[in-house]
Parts: C-alpha cells; sequence; structure tokens
C-alpha cells in the first residue's frame, strides 16, 4: 500500500522552465484540454497588445469580477475538487493574464475555460490574476512510494522528483526547476513563470506531457518552447516524480511565538 507524506521547504536537502504550472500517488486521468474550439479564434496580435496596455490589476475588483472562477477553483484559488480543477492560488497576475488571453484567443484549446475567458477583457484578466495572487496555495503530498525497477529502483518517487527540481541533469542538458520556479515553487512574476508548489500533480503532469510533445498553437511560442526543451528528455517515470514532488512542495509555514 501507498504512503505519502507533505514536504516544506524547511525539510529540503538541497525546469530553466516557464509555464508548468503541482493527490499523486498514481497517475490520475487528466480532464481533456485539446478539443478544438468550434467559435472562430480573436486576433492574438491584438489581444495580446490590449493585455500589455492594461493598468496593473486591482485585486478589490478582480474579487467580483473572480465569481464565476469559484465553482471551479475555488473562492481563494485552491480548487473545489482537485481531482479536477488546478490551483490558481498564489499565481501571479501576469500570468494568469496570460493564459486567460491564450483561452479567450482559442491558442490554448479548452471548450470549458474559452467561453469564460471569452467575455473578459485584458483588464478584467489583469483584475482577476491580481485577485488571485494575493491568495496562498495549499500544499498536496508527495508520493514517497519506493520504485520498484528500472534505473531508479530503490529510490522514491519524490526523491527522483527533489533531483531533477533542485539540480537537474546537466548530462541531458535539464536545468534545475528551481532557477525558474524558485526553490519554494512560488514562481517568479517578473516574467511570469507560474507558481508550482502546491500544484495538483496530474495537471503538472499533462502540461509537461504537452511540453515535451512539442507542438502548440500559440501564435508566439517562445516560452513554450523554453520548456519544450527542457521536457523533450524527461521520461514518463520522471514526469510523475516531478509532478508529485512539486505537488507537495510548498513555503516553510511562518511560526508565531517570541524568545524563550
Amino acid at each position: 500500500m501507498r504512503h505519502a507524506r507533505a514536504f516544506g521547504f524547511a525539510g529540503l536537502a538541497v525546469l530553466a522552465v516557464a509555464a508548468a504550472a503541482a493527490i499523486a500517488q498514481t497517475t490520475v486521468t487528466p480532464v481533456p484540454e485539446a478539443a478544438p474550439v468550434e467559435s472562430a479564434p480573436l486576433d492574438a496580435a491584438a489581444a495580446a497588445a490590449a493585455l500589455a496596455t492594461a493598468k496593473g490589476g486591482d485585486p478589490q475588483a478582480g474579487a467580483t469580477k473572480a465569481g464565476a472562477c469559484a465553482a471551479c477553483h475555488g473562492l481563494d484559488g485552491n480548487a473545489t475538487d482537485p481531482t479536477l480543477y488546478p490551483r490558481l492560488a498564489g499565481q501571479s497576475e501576469r500570468y494568469i493574464a496570460r493564459q486567460l488571453t491564450l483561452f479567450k484567443t482559442g491558442e490554448r484549446a479548452n471548450p470549458i475555460m474559452q467561453p469564460f475567458a471569452a467575455a473578459l477583457s485584458a483588464q478584467d484578466m489583469r483584475d482577476i490574476g491580481a485577485y488571485f495572487a494575493t491568495h496562498k496555495s495549499g500544499a498536496g503530498i508527495a508520493d514517497d512510494t519506493v520504485i520498484a525497477s528500472g534505473p531508479n529502483q530503490g529510490l522514491k518517487f519524490y526523491e527522483v522528483g527533489q533531483k531533477l527540481y533542485r539540480s537537474g541533469d546537466t548530462t541531458r542538458g535539464i536545468p534545475a526547476c528551481m532557477a525558474c520556479h524558485g526553490a519554494a515553487g512560488t514562481g517568479n512574476p517578473g516574467p511570469a513563470y507560474p507558481h508550482v508548489g502546491g500544484q495538483q500533480s496530474w495537471y503538472t503532469a499533462r502540461r509537461l506531457q504537452e511540453y515535451r510533445a512539442g507542438t502548440t498553437t500559440e501564435k508566439d511560442p517562445t516560452l513554450f518552447h523554453v520548456m519544450s526543451s527542457v521536457a523533450k528528455s524527461l521520461t514518463d517515470e520522471e514526469i510523475q516524480s516531478l509532478s508529485s514532488y512539486m505537488q507537495g512542495l510548498h513555503a516553510r509555514p511562518e511560526t508565531g511565538g517570541g524568545k524563550g
């Protein structure tokens, strides 16, 4: 029987990744995302330009606009059903706004998300992103099952994921994930590298599989190709291990108290 445990930053012994957005003791069947969108996509260049010129997001305005998101992603962005929906809490404003733009234009095909995104202006997207950025992401569980066979036999799944996340694999040109996503998986709001710590593992695994496949409909695939170059060498077992490790990854909890 499998056992699992959560890991904080304080307990860590020790990809360049961009858009990876981490209950996984086994692979969970993902929700299809690649179904074609029937309505004609909006002009991608115009949508990107509108987003670039929108004002910085207002979390208070975003709290009202994010009401439609709550049914799936939760009021605080921590997902009403973690087996179906990814966490949004703690993601940066720019990352969320960009993903909503991709859904709106059809560059990221998702028949559930596109109708919601289609109704949003660029300012709405930034406001919603700002709102979710103010919330704290929860943490999941990392898989400490021992791998029974293969090159990683004897190691636990989280240990394989931890090594890749913190050190990468120079022999295969795989950089450490923490170089872009941070030691605790909190991401980087500047270049909009996503928050990956605590993300549902099935979601992270699906995204890594998409990057590994190397095909995208994004009009500007620069960030996609960064991740694609990292994920192309990952095995299924490594993707499972990384995704599980990131699901359990979270920042050290703050402790109260004073001297004594």
